[in-house]
This record gives C-alpha cells, structure tokens and sequence, in this order.
C-alpha cells in the first residue's frame, strides 16, 4: 500500500523571525545536505526584505548555529524565495500562490505567534494555497480548553486533521524518541512497568538559566502553560502508553491519546507553583505578577496499569542544573529474607538532555563482607547527543513527507488541556524561591509519602558499571 505523496513546496511564514534563525535555517540546510529537500522554499514575513536580505540572514544564522556547509548552502540558497507582505493583506497570498506555481501540495509552516494563525489561514484558503496542502504549526496550540477547541476547529474549517502537523519539538528529539524504543524493544524491562512493580514516578524538567529576555512571554504563559501541559504530559504518555496495536501511523498516536484521556484533571491540592526572586524585575514582567516559573503538580493515571501509581512532575526556570530525567521508583521486595534490610533506591533513571542521554538501572548488590547487607549501585548506559538529527530536522522532514507519527493529534491536546485547566489561574500567589535553589520548600508535602522525597537528576556519566 503506498504511503502519502511527499510536499512539493516548502512556505515558512515567519521567515525574518527568532525561531527561523535559530531553528528553522540549521535544519532546512541539514535536510538539504541529506538529500532529503529538493523543493522550492519560499519564505514569508511582513518585514520589508528581500530575497538577498533572507539569504544573508541565513547564512548568518548558520555561522552562529552549526556552521556553513558550502555545498548544501548554495544549494539551499538556489531553493530559497521571498514573498514580502502582511497576513492581513489578500495581495500576500496571491504573490505566495504565483511564487509556489506549479507546486500542487505543499506544506505551509506557521513559525508565527498563534495570534497570527487564523488571518494566516483565512489567506491560505481564500488564495487556493491551502488546497492540498499541509500545515505545520508550533505550541502553544491555544491558552486553555477552550481556546485550544478554537484552534482545531478554524484548522478543520480550512485543514483535514490528517493535513495537520502540530509541531512539539520536544517530540523530535533524539532522547525522547530512545525512550519510546526502550519501552517496547526490551520486554524485561517492559514488563515491570506497572503498578505491581513501580512505586512512583518523577519527571524533572530542570532550567538554570531563567527567562532570557522574553519575560513579556513568558508572563502570559507560565511554567505550566509552557512545558507542563505539554512537553511533561508528553514523556508521561510515552512512559505509561500500552503497546501499540499495529504498525500504522496512529497506533502509537491511539496509545498516548488512550494515556492522556485516563489522567484525572489537576486540582489545587496537588499542584505547587513558585516564582524565583527577581522574576517581577524582568523588563515586560508586571510588578505584581502571580505566574509560576517554577510547578510541581501529582498526577494519577486511572487505567488498569497505573491505578494507584502516583506520577510527580516538577519544571522550573533558575533551578540548580540543566536536566530533564525520568525516574521510575520500584518496589521493594515482599520479604526481607536475610533480615538485614534491603535499599529502597532500585530505580530506572533517563537521563534526557541537555547534552547527554543516560539510562541506568539501579540494582541491589551484596556489599564486601561477612554480613548479607546490600547497597545500590548504578548500571549506566550514556551516549553523547552531540551527532544526533536536529530536532526541526527531523520533524519538518517527516511533515514534508505525510508521516504524523511525531506529532500531536488533536483529541490528544485537547486531553491534555483537560489535565491542568482547573489549575491554569489559580488566586492563590506562587511561592517565592531563591534562584538556585530546588523550587520552593512547600513542593515538598507533595512527595511527603514516598521514600527519600523528590530526586535530584544524577549524574548523566558516573556510574559503578558504564554499559556502553
């Protein structure tokens, strides 16, 4: 059976900005250099440029982010168009329709803020751009419930869903995508993944650095809003989803979608946001601002697998390290045959970023001795991510190419929606914390029941046995 026929033209809306110049470039001239783009790129921005203009913002952004590569960028500059205009204006659209002649299906990527998104559509449909298209569009894929509903709804009115590709970068990493492998690629490992095995779960999503000038942003948004509904709830569906029935595109989108829609809706009780000191005296911030830069929330799963199963999350900004690790507390044995006391730490730990990905197994052992005493000790398996595909590499070649398996679907952001929206404007101030620090003390009550608290990320590249 054949699969999808593949873009025949690339527009990226939002040529001119941030993310393009960082992101959008490094990977356009990667997908070049592997023969994977050989079709016109037109680029789209209300910024008075010219064509030589974009060119030159390319390879500016390439000297900063991953370098040249001479060949693959004359030939990206050879695929490279420009139309200049505003969204609101139909004449855009008609210059973008006579640029893209005589491509027939291509993928529209909306590099835009979401304010920007419907007029963009509304002139995608009215030009005849959008007929057969694709649309690929970046988070946040709405504010709440509601607006998300919003979203999918004026899509749908243009876009079928199996035309759209909901860009969550997150999704495109490297790491993230090992994890899902581990899941069903090791059934001795698999198998524990239950409630009969584990105790908790972790997810930590830690950032030291704090909102880098775009505190305007950030205050309209918040750490829940802003990696919690999505990137956490993402690696929780991953994580805890069934094996997929089949090897279809949507198998494994039904399996997290099945995961997202079993989470209980967040309440204030077990949810603890937090605000690092000096957060208000960020440029655009607002003096009295109560958003969080920092949230702990518990989540249960009501499913078979998981009931009973409590799953910490925790995200913040100003945090002591640079780390996103998963951490999967076993149980301990029914008896203690040899009356000593067995360690309460055997664990699964995934190390997901930045720079390393880790997963090691901790594992009781017999310390040196007359004495049958154990100790944990951690079996490590780390790899450099240095040579890993970029993540927009991957995923605006996978939306070139019809496969949807890396991207959200939208009964699945509306799920996820559904989990934290009765806590997205709680009254209630966050805490304060000390830059540096883990978050605010009061995080703490939520983990008081389990063994040893929150953990703290270990080490990506010590450990007693290294197994790779």
């Amino acid at each position: 059976m054949s699969g999808p026929l593949p873009s025949d033209a690339l527009v990226f809306f939002g040529a001119t900005g941030d993310l393009a110049y960082k992101q959008i470039f490094p990977a356009l001239q990667a997908l070049v250099r592997r023969g994977a783009l050989n079709a016109p790129i037109v680029g789209v921005a209300r910024s008075g440029w010219t064509l030589e203009q974009l060119r030159a913002r390319a390879r500016d952004s390439l000297e900063h982010h991953g370098g040249v590569d001479r060949g693959a960028f004359d030939k990206l500059c050879s695929l490279l168009r420009y139309v200049d205009g505003d969204y609101a204006d139909g004449a855009t659209f008609e210059r973008l329709r006579r640029e893209l002649r005589p491509a027939r299906r291509p993928l529209h990527y909306l590099a835009i803020p979401p304010s920007a998104f419907s007029e963009v559509t509304d002139g995608l449909a009215r030009s005849g751009c959008a007929t057969q298209a694709r649309v690929a569009l970046e988070k946040p894929f709405g504010h709440d419930l509601a607006s998300a509903r919003a979203l999918n709804q004026m899509l749908h009115d243009v876009f079928p869903e199996s035309s759209i590709f909901r860009i969550d970068h997150y999704l495109g990493k490297e790491p993230v995508l090992n994890l899902l492998y581990f899941r069903f690629a090791n059934l001795s490992l698999e198998s524990v993944l239950d409630r009969e095995h584990v105790d908790s779960v972790q997810i930590t999503m830690a950032e030291r650095f704090g909102v880098q000038g775009r505190g305007k942003f950030y205050d309209e948004t918040g750490a829940i809003r802003d990696v919690i509904q999505n990137h956490m709830l993402q690696l929780v569906a991953i994580l805890a989803m069934d094996p997929p029935v089949g090897e279809d595109v949507e198998a494994i989108r039904d399996e997290k979608a099945r995961v997202l829609k079993a989470i209980a809706p967040l309440d204030a009780e077990h949810v603890v946001r937090g605000q690092f000191r000096g957060y208000r005296d960020e440029p655009g911030v607002a003096r009295d601002s109560r958003v969080e830069t920092f949230a702990a929330v518990e989540l249960r799963i009501e499913s078979w697998r998981w009931e009973g199963v409590p799953f910490f999350i925790r995200a913040g900004k100003c945090l002591p390290v640079d780390a996103v690790e998963v951490r999967v507390q076993l149980k301990r044995p029914p008896r203690d045959v040899f009356g000593t006391g067995v360690p309460s730490t055997q664990h699964m730990r995934f190390r997901i970023g930045p720079d390393v990905t880790a997963l090691a197994l901790g594992l009781c052992v017999k310390r040196p001795g007359d004495a049958m005493v154990g100790r944990v000790v951690e079996l490590l398996a780390s790899e450099d991510q240095t040579r890993d595909m970029l993540p927009y590499e991957r995923l605006l070649g996978d939306a070139l190419c019809g496969d949807a398996s890396l991207f959200a679907r939208q009964d699945a952001i509306e799920a996820q929606w559904r989990v934290v929206n009765p806590v997205l404007d709680l009254a209630a101030p966050p805490y304060p914390y000390e830059p540096g620090r883990w978050g605010p003390v009061e995080a703490d009550r939520l983990v008081a029941a389990i063994a040893g608290g929150w953990q703290r990320p270990g080490d990506p590249t010590a450990g007693t046995a290294k197994l790779g």
